[in-house]
């Protein structure tokens, strides 16, 4: 299950709540094998809205360790995926950025660019999120590269203008999150990262430069790559595709670049599409999105649908 934010009207103090815990509770019961919580934020002026997760303090560890145990009772496994929205921050009093460049559009406001010294404070943000996570009892993490938000800003030459070593070094900022993320969990922990293969925005960057962002956070300890694309600024020329797979194709493509396994995602609720991307060896894994905020039981019905042994839950065996 791909991360989705909920922006759940009670969660504006960053801790998940009821709502949280049976949406994803019920996907567990599904036969979702690995959910990945939405995007939680290292500080509250990092999330995109007030009503977005955070793992910022240690008072909300024990709302997470409530849904992570209870996910994993049913047999699935989980992971949180730990993020700071930069320029894209919706609700902050101002948001902050590696330049001072304004996303487009009327909901955002002008960002301030984060200083050298702050740029590490906001390093040691991420780890001890990490902590937190670890200590609430996932199985794995996530770490947001894409879609325009913070680490993506940093890796984009759209976005990085600046003149220090964050600057000259555009994979720096993601590299040393990674880094210090892997300190605070256990050596038997995977660490994906979630990439926007390319960006779609004009002078935006492009499948080499995603692949070689890709070689450097595999050196500092990336597992595996959950590909995704675009987000950063308006699309340009080159437009998202809207059908099918359009994404597969640069899940493919980094993985046979990397040597590394990869996540596709994007449209791929369909069960045979979604079994002909592993049978291909396009991918190792498929997320499934939106399908599963329509069909908590989407699992299910597409093991059913290509003849699969399933696990499917007593209480519901006479209706399947």
């Amino acid at each position: 299950m791909a991360p989705m934010c909920q922006y759940s009207v009670a969660a504006k103090d960053g801790v998940p709540n009821d709502w949280h815990y049976t949406h994803y509770v019920s996907r567990a019961v599904g036969g979702v094998g690995l959910i990945i919580m939405e995007m939680t934020d290292v500080e509250p002026d990092g999330r995109i809205s007030d009503y977005d997760l955070g793992l910022w303090s240690d008072d909300q560890i024990p709302a997470f360790s409530r849904i992570i145990k209870a996910v994993q009772q049913h047999g699935a496994k989980i992971g949180i995926q730990i993020a700071h929205a930069g320029r894209k921050a919706e609700d902050a009093g101002q948001p902050v950025a590696p330049s001072p460049l304004r996303f487009p559009g009327p909901d955002y406001k002008q960002p301030r660019a984060l200083t050298t010294g702050e740029v590490k404070e906001t390093v040691q943000l991420y780890a001890e999120a990490a902590r937190r996570a670890v200590q609430a009892g996932v199985d794995v993490l996530e770490i947001h590269g894409a879609h325009g938000y913070l680490i993506h800003q940093f890796q984009s030459p759209l976005t990085n203008q600046r003149d220090d070593e964050y600057g000259r070094d555009l994979e720096r900022f993601g590299v040393e999150v990674i880094q210090a993320m892997k300190r605070e969990m256990p050596s038997d922990m995977p660490l994906i990262f979630r990439i926007s293969a390319i960006e779609y925005a004009d002078g935006g960057y492009e499948l080499d430069h995603a692949i070689k962002l890709c070689r450097a956070y595999k050196e500092a300890g990336v597992d595996l790559f959950h590909v995704s694309s675009g987000g950063e600024g308006v699309a340009g020329e080159k437009k998202p595709g809207n059908y099918p797979g359009y994404q597969v194709p640069f899940a493919r493509a980094i993985r046979e670049a990397v040597s590394i396994p990869v996540i596709a995602v994007g449209m791929l609720e369909s069960p045979d599409l979604a079994q002909s991307v592993i049978a291909n060896d396009d991918a190792d894994l498929v997320a499934i999105g939106r399908e599963l905020l329509r069909d908590p039981y989407w699992t299910i019905r597409a093991a059913r649908i290509l003849g699969e042994e399933t696990s499917i839950p007593r209480q519901y065996r006479h209706f399947f």
